[in-house]
């Protein structure tokens, strides 16, 4: 039994991306999730189900009071963060096809902008979790350990310099067409990369994620009923998660294959929940929260072969002309970060043909979670 072709995304919506937006996380979740039913055309009474990321500062009970919700007959919340979106996703969509419920609605609202409010501004002096591994050593931030799995991958395939620096390019360009992207006309050229200070060596500036307040919502619906709401609905093909033995949060490099990740375990799974493979796939949103993760997550879904996604990339494979277009409006690195969910909406706007870089003919999309942590995978397919 699986949840192909029974639930579509029926309805999408946002704030403004930006720095030091004034509502506040939950004002932003009822912007975007009144911005989502409204996309739909669906009444708020309607709604019985909710799924969130566990990292989510605004309760269920405040949503459903707030936007007129419920009563509700399912509600979950999925752990790790970055690789929570298509999972938050996926369980909605489990409950729909279940029949446990009728309409759901998922949300991600972050303020995080101020470096204050960040978790590694806020780890406690004695460490008695899985950081006391990590931290005392200097990897007090995720950068600082995606950088260690940067190293080690260029340490077994060669130079990954001129990757990434094109990883932040292409990026950059979606986003400069993108006019709801927070670097919209801030172009960047190659000069400027290399320039951008050293964050965690190999990572520069300019592969680190943004810090953004906003907020993403999506509203699904069994597919039949999809059908009549205002937009093109986009269907679940396939959902996945994935979480391989000895894995540890982000510093992931303490198993004897360090680069075989969560994000394979999913990967395995999600292509036996379909008869896609990845040559079918026409446009990717991958989980950029840093640019090494886009080559890690190249390779785990098997677009290219153990240490060939960095010249993949440099061959420009992922911009609009290229073999598999990704991150088409701008990502985690240049749109606006917000762990994730952003990248599930601009996969829905691709297979409705409403994208700002425009992937012509686009059917099917896929869409990860964080490769450095426990994470989940979506393929969203057009109707029929």
């Amino acid at each position: 039994m699986t949840i192909a072709g029974k639930v579509a995304i029926a309805g999408i919506g946002q704030t403004p991306f930006g720095r030091g937006l004034e509502p506040s996380e939950r004002e932003l979740a009822c912007i975007a999730i009144d911005a989502a039913l409204q996309d739909a055309g669906v009444d708020a009474g309607q709604i019985d189900a909710l799924c969130s990321y566990t990292m989510e500062a605004t309760p269920d009970f405040e949503i459903v009071r707030n936007c007129g919700f419920g009563p509700l007959h399912y509600f979950a919340q999925v752990p790790h963060g970055g690789g929570a979106g298509p999972a938050a996703i996926g369980h909605a969509a489990m409950a729909l096809a279940t029949g446990q419920a009728k309409a759901a609605v998922v949300w991600r609202a972050r303020k995080r902008s101020a470096a204050a409010s960040r978790v590694w501004a806020q780890s406690a002096a004695v460490l008695e979790d899985h950081w006391k591994w990590s931290r005392p050593s200097g990897l007090l931030r995720p950068v600082d350990e995606v950088a260690v799995m940067a190293r080690r991958y260029a340490h077994e395939y060669g130079d990954i310099a001129p990757a990434l620096a094109e990883i932040a390019m292409a990026l950059r360009a979606y986003a400069c067409a993108n006019p709801a992207a927070m670097m919209h006309g801030k172009p960047m050229d190659e000069a400027a990369y290399y320039a951008a200070r050293m964050v965690a060596d190999p990572l520069r500036l300019f592969d680190n994620c943004l810090e953004t307040d906003g907020a993403v919502a999506l509203v699904l619906l069994p597919v039949e009923r999809a059908r009549d709401a205002r937009q093109k609905p986009v269907v679940i093909e396939a959902f996945a998660q994935g979480m391989i033995p000895g894995h540890q949060s982000m510093a992931d490099f303490h198993r004897a294959d360090a680069l075989t990740s969560c994000g394979h375990v999913a990967a395995q799974q999600l292509w036996r929940m379909t008869g896609f493979t990845p040559a079918d796939v026409d446009v990717a949103q991958i989980y950029d929260a840093f640019s090494p993760l886009i080559l890690f997550s190249l390779e785990a879904y098997g677009f290219v072969p153990k240490g060939e996604a960095a010249r993949f990339i440099c061959d420009g494979g992922l911009r609009s002309d290229g073999a598999l277009p990704t991150n088409t409006a701008g990502g985690g690195l240049s749109e606006a970060y917000l762990h994730g969910l952003n990248l599930v909406t601009e996969a829905v706007r691709q297979i409705r043909g409403t994208a700002t870089t425009q992937i012509a003919d686009a059917r099917l999309a896929l869409v990860t979670g964080c490769d450095a942590t426990p994470n989940g995978a979506l393929l969203l397919r057009s109707d029929g």
